[in-house]
């Protein structure tokens, strides 16, 4: 930043790369806060089957808390580009942890399903905004030349809690009842409160730009639509009722997948054309001048391939090794534990690379490392044992983890400090989106060929397997073109002022 003040040491310090107590204070606030939400979010998929019991609720209820989750996602994260703008750091973290720890004690306390299902959307608002704000508040105190390293730890949060989350879930469902997975996160979510609104101060610059209520009704239609729509690729699962009332199920869900989703496209057009007028004067909810940046939106597009290909298969891999291979819950946990952490562990390390090599010595061969295990994985089959997954499952998390700190730090260190908020929404939505479509879509196609070989007439094993063949084989594909966005990505100049002269 060219800002003409007098050499301190926080400006020494600075450009060494090495924030002052204050700020360090800040970014470990900001990561905690974000691991307690991400861990939150990944401890309710075991607890599904507790509470279809203990709440006397259908398996299509109990789904909705996740769903309704995913839903409020898609719908508040575009929105916080804005939110960053219009609000100081403070003010925008107390209201993020405040909603997550209103929505962690309703949870708590829930007397039934309706209660807990509002419970887990306000959880999700919170949630929603906590990630963009970690990452816009790190790009905005943190140097470029230091960014990989402070965005490596932030790789530590993403890939421990999703390891933890399931684990620390099905120990508590053991023991105690499902209430307490929200009675152990609550405590921390208040600590996490307590101190922002002791410590944090506002970084950056703030606007007044009037927020514009219609751009907000778009997104959320637009978003919303996309999301749920894809949620209900492959109808409602059966629960053991008539032929009859489960093809009127299956036809209720075609109808909501194709009205959900072409509302979500007319709407989401509606939207981009709504932002287009508003950033002229600088107004947008979400300003799409940052695709003028063209590392930027290659990086998106390389980060969303990634997601798609990544969370499709790490849904996959579950069913197949429970359903197939008769593996427990338990064991399945233990087996994805050590890729989770690996990738936490290497995170640092990798993020060091980045500020010295920059992004192909990364995103070359942490692409080449994940097509190939995701080619490896379609060779898997009824005979497979547990031994054989662990490793390709531990060398898949190490090409993610070598791509995704460079692909976050190279795509916002693209955009100069005003639109750092509008591209921190942008990623979440683009993580959020294309993540429930490779779900949607890979556990589709497994529930797909399983059950067109099991009507062929072969072995409910065999078929799983089948299935489980067909998603893996998908991801793979997908994932082919990373390996040219590895090539084409850059790391941006370290002079931020020079970052994206195309976007003013």
């Amino acid at each position: 930043m060219a800002i003409e003040t007098p050499v301190t040491t926080d400006t020494v310090r600075a450009s060494h790369g090495v924030l002052s107590p204050e700020e360090g204070r800040v970014v470990w606030l900001l990561l905690a806060a974000a691991f307690v939400a991400i861990l939150n979010e990944t401890t309710m998929g075991v607890a599904i089957p507790h509470l279809i019991g203990d709440l006397g609720i259908t398996a299509v209820a109990a789904q909705w808390l996740t769903t309704a989750f995913m839903l409020t996602m898609a719908v508040v994260i575009p929105i916080t580009g804005f939110l960053l703008r219009r609000f100081t750091t403070r003010q925008v973290f107390i209201t993020a942890m405040s909603l997550f720890s209103l929505g962690t004690l309703t949870a708590l306390l829930a007397p039934g399903f309706e209660v807990l299902l509002v419970a887990r959307v306000v959880q999700a608002s919170g949630t929603a905004i906590m990630m963009p704000l970690l990452m816009t508040t790190l790009m905005t105190i943190v140097p470029p030349h230091s960014r990989g390293r402070m965005m490596g730890r932030v790789s530590i949060v993403m890939s421990l809690a999703p390891a933890i989350g399931p684990t620390m879930s099905g120990a508590l469902l053991d023991t105690l009842n499902w209430r307490w997975i929200f009675g152990i996160v609550l405590p921390i979510a208040l600590v996490a409160l307590a101190m922002g609104a002791r410590w944090i101060h506002n970084l950056g610059e703030t606007t007044r730009a009037p927020i514009d209520v219609l751009s907000i009704i778009l997104s959320a239609f637009g978003f919303g639509g996309l999301v749920y729509g894809l949620s209900q690729i492959g109808g409602a699962p059966a629960h053991g009722g008539t032929v009859a009332e489960e093809a009127a199920a299956q036809s209720l869900s075609t109808v909501s997948l194709i009205v959900s989703l072409s509302i979500g496209v007319i709407a989401l057009g509606l939207f981009v054309w709504r932002q287009l007028l508003l950033q002229r004067v600088d107004d947008a909810l979400l300003d799409l001048r940052v695709f003028r940046s063209g590392n930027f939106s290659l990086s998106i597009a390389q980060m969303a391939l990634l997601s798609m290909a990544f969370f499709g298969t790490i849904t996959v891999l579950p069913l197949y090794m429970q359903s197939v291979l008769g593996i427990s819950p338990l064991e399945t946990g233990l087996a994805v534990l050590p890729g989770f952490l690996l990738m936490g562990i290497a995170g640092p390390f990798i993020g060091r690379v980045y500020d010295a090599k920059g992004t192909r010595v990364l995103l070359v061969p942490g692409s080449i490392i994940a097509i190939s295990m995701l080619w490896v994985f379609t060779t898997f089959d009824e005979t497979t044992t547990l031994w054989s997954i662990i490793p390709a499952q531990t060398a898949l998390s190490l090409g993610l983890a070598l791509s995704f700190t460079p692909l976050f730090t190279a795509s916002l260190g693209s955009l100069t400090p005003k639109f750092y908020g509008y591209g921190s929404a942008i990623l979440g939505t683009a993580q959020q989106v294309a993540g429930a479509a490779g779900i949607a879509v890979m556990v589709t196609v497994m529930a797909g060929v399983t059950a067109a070989q099991r009507d062929a007439g072969v072995s409910e094993q065999v078929a799983g397997a089948a299935g489980a063949h067909a998603a893996f084989l998908l991801s793979a594909c997908i994932a082919l073109p990373l390996l040219v966005g590895a090539f084409l990505i850059r790391k941006p100049a370290d002079d931020l002022e020079g970052a994206a002269p195309a976007i003013h």
